[in-house]
């Protein structure tokens, strides 16, 4: 490695690409700073143009989420699914250590925060999809869990690494191209797309979203430890405790990021999954096992049966726009970069593992999870009206997950256990998703540690301002999530066609070699 290279590798600035770094980290600055000048301003300005968002590529969304799955679940059941990506027919991981940095990074950016307290807030408030339901009763149970499954189940997933990361996988892999979001765009417009302006734009406009929908849930988090600690150890619910929440996150996934995907990233993902079956198991066997396994059947199979239905409903669109399309937003941010990390962790994989991995295996244990804690909590609703309910209109989300913990026995024990395994699983959000930053910006699959560190520190700084200004920064924060998604929804929508194309492509290959193998046996024979 000569000098220069040396250089790069340590401090990185050489190695960036201008045009995509300032759209993605100046538009963020940018959204920092207006945000301190006049707060004001900028939440009419996001709540403004977030409204037109919805108003405008709600169906979009709807539609382009639900064909993608569509889609990646034909390839991976056809003859195309045995295609194997990345040219090598060596996986360069384990399935377990593969499956579990899949499942924590899109988890933990969301999904562990919301799993007590969105079915709650569906059980108290039946969607409207489902008609005139009685609120807090059985009756309402089965459809507060399916609308829950609709937001994180297989649309959620599948397209954050589906039928993208093939496309990314083929540019990448075998045409040689560095492995960057805007490469989603190469069925349209070839490989002039890895070096136009356009294609630096996307690249710009990806990382910004992602980083909008990482920045959420790291404050987020602040907020929900800090009221937990209140809560049980009386220690202040101030800035200074959520900031030093922050830090202390911060510190531990630019360390994680730093050492990479071999390393911190799938070693975290690793305790991340342990702990989190260990207290699935418990809470089965403390809490109301037999009521969460009959609610996971019930509303699976209702789930399935209203799955077109749920996805398509445009019955309300005020109620969509602050839910459906908004989590349908916030994914779609997260596509292009999830979609790298799947590339850059997937080779030697074939399309169909990937296919299930993400867009079935992933879901089903997200849908479960839910259950553990969202049906544990209506279960101890159903019982005695208001237990869980009561914290989450006084104290908003960070009181659900307290409330349902400290209705279960050994709850002194859980409770802090819950909020380590929180802490770990947003690590490994902020992880994943700062190298994957760093990989777009650098065109690098190993990009420089001033990358990686730069953009894991910068959302943290983001998050702590934002939440010092109180609720309306995090709440522009939300809604300008939808808002980045805009362009990510069209840079997303070449893969519909991309990815079968390229399937094909490749398995015509793979069938070529494998003749002429032959061939070369029968002929030496």
């Amino acid at each position: 490695m000569d000098d220069k290279t040396a250089d790069n590798k340590t401090f990185g600035w050489s190695t960036i690409e201008w045009p995509v770094f300032l759209v993605s980290g100046g538009g963020l600055l940018l959204f920092v700073i207006l945000s301190l000048v006049d707060a004001d301003f900028v939440s009419g300005q996001v709540n403004k143009y977030f409204g037109l968002s919805c108003k405008y590529f709600g169906a979009y969304w709807q539609w382009l989420l639900l064909l993608n799955f569509f889609i990646a679940m034909a390839l991976a059941v056809s003859k195309y699914g045995s295609v194997r990506l990345g040219g090598t027919d060596v996986p360069e991981m384990s399935t377990f250590r593969w499956v579990a940095i899949i499942m924590c990074t899109l988890l933990a950016g969301g999904g562990v925060f919301w799993s007590a307290a969105e079915p709650m807030y569906y059980f108290t408030s039946p969607p409207p999809a489902f008609g005139a339901i009685e609120a807090g009763t059985t009756a309402a149970v089965i459809p507060a869990m399916e609308q829950a499954f609709l937001h994180w189940g297989f649309l959620a997933w599948s397209i954050l690494g589906t039928l993208g990361a093939v496309v990314l996988m083929y540019v990448h892999y075998h045409k040689g191209h560095p492995l960057q979001a805007r490469a989603l765009l190469y069925p349209v417009f070839g490989e002039k797309i890895m070096t136009s302006t356009l294609g630096q734009l996307a690249e710009g406009c990806s990382i910004l979203a992602v980083a909008a929908g990482t920045i959420g849930p790291i404050g987020f988090l602040g907020l929900q430890v800090s009221y937990a600690l209140n809560q049980l150890f009386s220690i202040p619910d101030a800035y200074v405790t959520q900031l030093a929440i922050i830090i202390a996150l911060v510190i531990l996934y630019t360390i994680s990021a730093i050492t990479g995907i071999h390393k911190g990233i799938q070693l975290l993902s690793r305790i991340n999954v342990l702990l989190t079956v260990a207290l699935v198991a418990l809470i089965l066997v403390i809490g109301p096992g037999g009521f969460i396994i009959d609610t996971f059947t019930q509303a699976m199979g209702s789930y399935v049966k209203d799955f077109t239905f749920l996805s398509l409903f445009r019955g309300d669109t005020g109620w969509l726009s602050w839910w459906t399309v908004f989590f349908w937003g916030w994914f779609l941010g997260y596509g292009p970069l999830m979609a790298v990390l799947v590339a850059r962790i997937s080779r030697g994989r074939t399309i169909r593992e990937i296919m299930i991995a993400v867009g079935v295996i992933a879901p089903l244990a997200t849908h479960f999870w839910f259950t553990i804690l969202g049906g544990t909590g209506i279960f101890f609703e159903l019982g005695n009206a208001g237990v869980i309910s009561g914290p989450l209109k006084e104290a908003g989300l960070p009181a659900a997950l307290l409330a349902v913990v400290g209705q279960l026995p050994l709850s002194s024990l859980l409770t802090p256990v819950f909020l380590a395994l929180i802490f770990i699983f947003l690590a490994t959000t902020g992880d994943s998703m700062s190298l994957s930053m760093a990989i777009c910006v650098t065109g690098q699959d190993d990009p420089p540690r001033s990358m990686r560190v730069f953009w894991a520190v910068s959302m943290g700084v983001a998050a702590a301002i934002l939440i010092k200004m109180g609720s309306g920064g995090i709440g522009a924060l939300q809604s300008f999530i939808v808002i980045t998604a805009v362009p990510v929804g069209f840079i997303m929508l070449p893969t519909l066609w991309g990815g079968p194309k390229m399937a094909k492509a490749l398995y015509d290959e793979q069938e070529q070699r494998m003749a002429a193998a032959a061939d070369t046996v029968g002929t030496m024979n």
